[in-house]
């Protein structure tokens, strides 16, 4: 024990001076790129073209098969989205199995099946491997696409974009590539309701012809298997598949604008702003500056240590994050900076990220950022390379991109070489904040005026379709409360309100998947109850005039101060035809379109100052949509109702087709039944 003892002392005071020597004002030089121990891969190519890479791995008893097509993009036009649907077309019937036979198959051997426009992908435990791939070539060789699983495809895709149309983030990127591409070129084109609709079964069975050729295919084989086997695999399942030419496409080239501009998809409903600086780049995977861009990129953006992230939530606190991204391509990639930022700070946002862009092209990058930098993606790099999939991916790359074949062996040693001088040179390259487009999802009424500063400003639809805002102009001598009075007698008139004295609405409607039930008992002049059913638990808001109470999992709440305004206003059963009653002030507020139809934007400023936003049809008087602010424990949200499917209940038109968000949230109801003037007793209203 002691002579241990005696060793560690010793080893210490050897340290003394060595630790007494040391400058620790000076940054330690960084030590050599780690060495990579990237894990092999074989191939070898089918007669019909077709190239395997096989990575060996016998960690679990499972193979992943991943089949790629490249190919070069396609611009579908008219008829957007048929290649993404003959995709998923694959994976619904062959002319041997039918969409519930290949459900069953993979489920029972417990594997994983997914077809897309220029992919195949699957996994299955290796007992397993060879039914999975007896499906995967019968889908590729036996397709047999059939109309009503089209129209199944197509009622989906069409109820993900009418769901997206109220989405923000959803908006932006759609709006976003038609900005940076073209509506002319692949990238840039927009998936609607009408490009969908109308794609055939011919276009489905056609792409599928064209381009599913294994002489532009990669297929890799992962996991527990051997070289021998893959290519007992190959050969037996993929030898039949037939070579043939795939057409070949060619586009200009998307230029950056010629000076930095503002586009504005104007949402009433928002409280924030999705904004993007962003304008296309050519940087394509093995690129000389490759390495150093991406650094340069991950340095002002990449990640919650970067310039943008730092300043803009640490030290202003405009966001909950601000990134950047520089994506590559081998056509054309892009340059992305992006926030969420309320109303009031958006022109504010957009400043700050065009001054980090200046001071990172006229100041460049540091030492210290840069090694910082280097770390982080190191790391990043080398996690990646627990998954055998990697490899695979990196050994298709190879392929697709012409790689050297030590490009991926040598990628840290890549990193470790670039200099402050290098990642300097790619942001006066790829930064350029006087060629951009600023393209903001928001409030214009809110926004524009700050936006101005920045460039000529142009309006979008959620589409990418500019607006013409001096199109439809309001008649002359129109007012509110003209707007008002033809809704009101398009519905039946004043005289015929007036005669409902209570009412009972039923209706029912799905949020996230989930059935909800809702039953609303009012009673003039403005008692209320609503009853929501959702899952078998109960939610009850009950105004009796004066008080009200919100009731929910046994538990009470009284209702009280704007709230309590705003229910007060609300619970009037004949609200629309007592505007004077509640002092509501009404202003006509110009003319936008509300599912292409012309809608006069009415805004009613109640007596507490809220401000409630609704559109009426120019043509029918009817009410299309109306935004309320709400507030709730999360803070103020923006409530969008849209209205539709009017029907007559003795003598007034109500709307049965009721579409609702709050935020992320979204409800779909449709009105079961209205009953009028039945007799409602004020028990039913009593607030306890």
């Amino acid at each position: 024990m002691k002579i241990r003892l005696m060793i560690v002392v010793l080893a210490f005071l050897f340290a003394i001076p060595a630790l007494a020597q040391l400058d620790r004002s000076k940054r330690p030089e960084p030590g050599p790129a780690p060495e990579i121990k990237l894990g092999e891969y074989e191939t070898f190519t089918l007669e019909n073209g077709l190239q395997v890479f096989v990575v060996v791995n016998h960690k679990l008893p499972v193979v992943d098969f991943r089949l790629v097509l490249d190919r070069d993009p396609i611009l579908e036009g008219e008829n957007a989205g048929y290649a993404s649907i003959a995709g998923d077309l694959l994976r619904t019937g062959t002319k041997n199995r039918t969409k519930d036979q290949i459900d069953e198959e993979v489920d029972f051997i417990g594997a994983s099946l997914n077809t897309g426009s220029t992919s195949i992908t699957g996994s299955a435990l290796k007992k397993h491997a060879e039914k999975l791939l007896d499906i995967i070539s019968d889908i590729l060789l036996n397709y047999d696409f059939k109309q009503e699983e089209l129209d199944k495809l197509k009622k989906q895709y069409i109820s993900n974009i009418i769901s997206n149309r109220d989405d923000p983030g959803s908006i932006a990127s759609t709006v976003q590539n038609v900005l940076l591409y073209g509506k002319d070129h692949p990238y840039g084109e927009p998936i609607t309701e009408k490009t969908v609709e109308s794609v055939t079964l011919q276009m489905c069975t056609d792409y599928i012809d064209k381009y599913f050729k294994p002489n532009i295919g990669y297929l890799a084989i992962v996991g527990d298997v051997s070289l021998d086997e893959a290519k007992s695999y190959a050969e037996k399942y993929f030898s039949g598949w037939k070579k043939g030419e795939v057409p070949k496409h060619t586009y200009s080239n998307p230029q950056p604008p010629a000076k930095t501009s503002v586009a504005i998809v104007d949402r009433p409903a928002s409280v924030q702003s999705v904004i993007h600086v962003t304008y296309p780049v050519y940087l394509k995977l093995g690129d000389p500056d490759y390495f150093s861009a991406r650094l340069m990129n991950t340095i002002f953006g990449g990640n919650s240590t970067a310039r943008l992230y730092k300043n803009l939530r640490e030290t202003k606190g405009f966001t909950y994050g601000a990134y950047s991204s520089l994506e590559s391509d081998k056509l054309v990639g892009n340059f992305d900076a992006s926030l969420q930022a309320r109303n009031a700070v958006t022109d504010s946002s957009v400043a700050e990220i065009l001054s980090e862009m200046k001071k990172y092209r006229e100041q460049g990058a540091d030492e210290e950022e840069l090694q910082s930098i280097k770390n982080y993606v190191t790391g990043s790099f080398a996690r990646s390379l627990e998954s055998p999939q990697t490899v695979a991916t990196f050994a298709i790359n190879s392929a697709i991109y012409n790689l050297p074949a030590d490009y991926y062996q040598n990628y840290l040693k890549n990193i470790a070489a670039v200099t402050v001088k290098d990642v300097n040179e790619a942001a006066r390259k790829y930064i350029n904040p006087e060629n951009a487009h600023i393209l903001v999802v928001g409030n214009a009424d809110e926004i524009e005026k700050g936006l101005a500063q920045f460039g000529s400003i142009t309006y979008y639809d959620i589409y990418g379709n500019e607006v013409d805002t001096a199109s439809a102009e309001i008649p002359e001598g129109l007012t509110g409360d003209d707007v008002i009075q033809k809704y009101i007698a398009a519905i039946g008139g004043k005289e015929n309100l007036e005669k409902v004295q209570d009412r009972t609405t039923e209706m029912s409607g799905k949020v996230q998947g989930f059935e909800i039930k809702m039953t609303i008992y009012q009673k003039a002049p403005n008692l209320l109850k609503q009853v929501v059913d959702a899952m078998g638990a109960e939610q009850v808001v009950v105004f009796n005039g004066e008080k009200g109470i919100a009731s929910a999992a046994g538990n009470t709440a009284e209702i009280t101060g704007d709230n309590l305004v705003k229910l007060k206003i609300e619970s009037s059963l004949n609200f629309i035809v007592e505007l004077d009653k509640h002092n509501v002030n009404v202003n006509l507020n110009g003319i936008e379109k509300i599912d292409d139809k012309d809608a006069y934007k009415v805004e009613m400023m109640l007596e507490d100052s809220s401000k409630w936003i609704q559109y009426y049809d120019v043509e029918s008087g009817l009410k299309l949509k109306e935004i309320k602010t709400v507030s709730t424990p999360g803070g103020d949200f923006a409530q969008e109702t849209l209205f539709s499917d009017y029907r007559e209940v003795d003598g007034v038109k109500y709307p049965f087709k009721v579409n609702q968000s709050l935020g992320a949230q979204k409800l779909e109801f449709t009105v079961n039944s209205i009953k009028v003037n039945t007799g409602l007793s004020d028990n039913l209203f009593k607030v306890d």
